[in-house]
């Protein structure tokens, strides 16, 4: 990683911890990922739980407030209000969020979203100050029939259009194989890192060398204490976006040995 990027581990909590279950949770974590991300200025995390507990974790972090945790939402609507049964507007998450996930698989897989779609989701994200964190990657048939790299050029330059140049450096991109999430079969950090590279190189044609460079792309897909460092030592990958461990408490312990790391670099 270059000095100019900041580390960034978030956790997407997809539909897990109501209310409750996400205050309490958010109180356990927040004690321990404080004094880690006190100590370390580089790196910030972002907890993302489902939209109905947003308020409560909101709750919890502003009466207990560490620089650098924030707080994400998992989807968000383009439009700014209206008869959108279920959506919720940019303006409402900003409310609460600094940022918000976008086009992860699972909206595109179970919910049809497309990449224009989610393009319209960042432009709006942007607009309302929010930072998009926007979701790529292929699935198992296109990775193992040698696609990834048709399907990451059509995925960078349909879901990441019509940035600005100042705009393009405030995003944040997820690469995440879909055949390695949840399902325990991480990439390796080398396959992960080509990928990545190429994602920024292409990025960099779109926007220009400044962005390229500034811009932080995330590694997601089965991320745990025991493999997250393996992925920080790679130059291209600043950080991840974590699932199913996101909800234990080694969620602090990967925030942990990503500053490890990074100190070892």
């Amino acid at each position: 990683m270059t000095v100019s990027r900041t580390a960034m581990i978030a956790g997407n909590w997809k539909m897990n911890y109501g209310p409750k279950q996400a205050s309490s949770f958010t109180l356990e974590i927040l004690p321990p990922l404080g004094q880690i991300i006190r100590k370390y200025p580089y790196v910030t995390s972002i907890l993302c739980p489902p939209s109905i507990s947003l308020a409560a974790v909101r709750e919890v972090l502003d009466a207990m407030p560490v620089p650098r945790v924030e707080l994400g939402a998992q989807n968000m609507y383009f439009e700014e209000k209206g008869a959108f049964t279920g959506e919720i507007a940019p303006d409402m998450v900003r409310e609460l969020c600094e940022s918000v996930i976008l086009g992860h698989s699972e909206r595109r897989g179970y919910f049809g979203e497309t990449d224009e779609l989610v393009n319209r989701k960042a432009l709006a994200a942007l607009s309302h100050r929010l930072r998009p964190i926007v979701c790529i990657g292929e699935d198992l048939a296109q990775y193992e029939t040698g696609q990834t790299s048709e399907v990451i050029h059509t995925q960078v330059h349909a879901s990441l259009a019509n940035f600005t140049a100042e705009q393009a450096k405030d995003v944040v991109i997820a690469y995440e194989p879909i055949w390695a999430i949840g399902t325990g079969r991480a990439a390796t950090a080398e396959g992960a890192g080509l990928v990545i590279h190429l994602i920024r190189r292409l990025y960099g044609k779109m926007y220009g060398a400044d962005a390229a460079a500034a811009v932080r792309i995330l590694y997601g897909g089965s991320v745990t204490s025991a493999n997250i460092s393996e992925f920080m030592a790679h130059p291209d990958i600043d950080g991840a976006l974590v699932g199913g461990a996101s909800l234990k408490p080694d969620f602090v312990e990967i925030v942990r040995k990503t500053v490890e790391t990074m100190e070892q670099a």
